[in-house]
């Protein structure tokens, strides 16, 4: 049996329309770049297509909270890197942790928390994972040493001397 990666990683670029007049990337896309890579991620790694279970078994995820902090600017044409690993799971929900680098990973631009509700389309209602997913979900989790979204944020922000 192939071991599955538990952090994913991917390169995209800042876009114009992505920005605002400082050539930053505007606050909301951090959100959008970040829930977009760990999309293509998990059907690179994990082959779950989460358009694909909603058209074809009625079942997907929705985003049930997201914490966010901005670190650092993200500009205009930077290539960056982003990479997410699955925090935690239950019958129901995923907490999965996405981080925006800069190209070369020695810059932390943003990290978000986002918890990811197991929900039936049909019947409009939280929904259990099968126990295949959980198999998954249990083999690829990687749980960090701190118990909040703050923790993590000093355990992560560089030091000032």
């Amino acid at each position: 049996m192939t071991t599955l990666p538990k952090i994913l990683e991917s390169k995209t670029k800042i876009r114009f329309q992505h920005c605002d007049p400082f050539n930053h990337l505007n606050n909301a896309e951090y959100i959008n770049y970040m829930i977009n890579a760990r999309e293509d991620q998990i059907i690179e790694h994990y082959d779950i297509d989460l358009y694909k279970m909603a058209q074809t078994k009625g079942v997907s995820w929705v985003v049930g909270t997201n914490q966010i902090a901005y670190l650092r600017p993200a500009f205009l044409m930077e290539a960056i890197v982003i990479d997410s690993q699955l925090l935690s799971c239950t019958e129901n929900e995923l907490l999965v942790e996405i981080r925006m680098w800069n190209h070369n990973k020695t810059e932390l631009k943003a990290i978000m928390w986002s918890s990811f509700v197991h929900f039936n389309l049909l019947k409009q209602k939280r929904w259990n994972h099968t126990a295949e997913l959980m198999e998954l979900f249990n083999s690829i989790k990687n749980p960090l040493d701190v118990n909040t979204f703050n923790e993590r944020i000093l355990q992560l922000k560089p030091q000032k001397v």
